[in-house]
């Protein structure tokens, strides 16, 4: 799943840019999500799921042709992105807004830091700079950022491979972590970093535990390895009195 945001001031048309780079992308075959960042409420005051998140509730949940989850606070950006990436696991996130995040950048404007990769005028691009664009999102961008630190790459941390790939001095499939992100612990919403010995060890304990249980997944007969992906919660909840 790799990740761009689209970051400018008001009305220098970081929507539309938003638009013309999914319409793109899905005309190259990925499946594309996108989040939005406002500092406006998505609810409308009087609606049924405005009145059910006013009467207290915590998460509201809309569903019918489509649905929609609201929660009644603030998420961080890889929070967001965690939770995307249970739900469907795009191939590409396009992000309105979240300018001081660590992702590459299309700026709208004439301002850049580190992590811009383009300067975009909305209103003077051609269909055939879109298309460049989008191949230079398809070389500059990357995954959710690992955090391991764990030098195998050559760089001193993650970030300083992340700014290199923004600079096109390298590809984030030289990351160990994205190769063999098969397993990942989150603990209070934080990602813990695992190094692939670690993850390797976690993956055949649970997977040979799970294999003595009854269930309805198929396995294969060398190994008995689970084929669809194993979802594990450990909650600490402390006894309601």
């Amino acid at each position: 799943m790799k990740i761009l945001t689209v970051v400018g001031t008001k009305n220098t048309g970081k929507t539309t840019l938003v638009t013309m780079i999914v319409e793109e992308l899905v005309k190259r075959g990925y499946k594309v999500g996108t989040i939005k960042h406002t500092h406006h409420d998505f609810d409308l005051e009087g609606k049924d799921t405005w009145k059910h998140q006013d009467a207290g509730a915590k998460i509201v949940v809309g569903s019918g042709k489509s649905t929609f989850f609201m929660v009644n606070e603030e998420l961080s950006l890889e929070n967001i992105l965690k939770i995307v990436s249970n739900i469907e696991n795009p191939d590409y996130v396009v992000i309105e807004g979240f300018k001081s995040s660590n992702y590459a950048k299309i700026s709208t404007t004439s301002e850049k830091d580190e992590f811009t990769i383009a300067n975009v005028d909305v209103f003077k691009i051609k269909p055939e700079s879109v298309v460049d664009l989008v191949d230079l999102v398809e070389k500059r961008t990357y995954d959710i950022i690992p955090k391991s630190n764990c030098g195998e790459c050559g760089f001193k941390d993650c970030i300083e491979m992340s700014k290199a790939i923004i600079q096109g001095k390298t590809s984030e499939y030289k990351c160990k972590m994205r190769k063999l992100r098969e397993v990942e612990l989150y603990i209070d919403e934080k990602k813990i970093p695992l190094n692939p010995f670690v993850q390797d060890i976690i993956k055949k304990s649970i997977i040979g535990m799970i294999s003595t249980l009854k269930t309805d997944q198929k396995t294969t007969d060398k190994n008995e390895n689970i084929k669809d992906n194993v979802e594990l919660w450990i909650r600490n909840l402390e006894e309601k009195k």
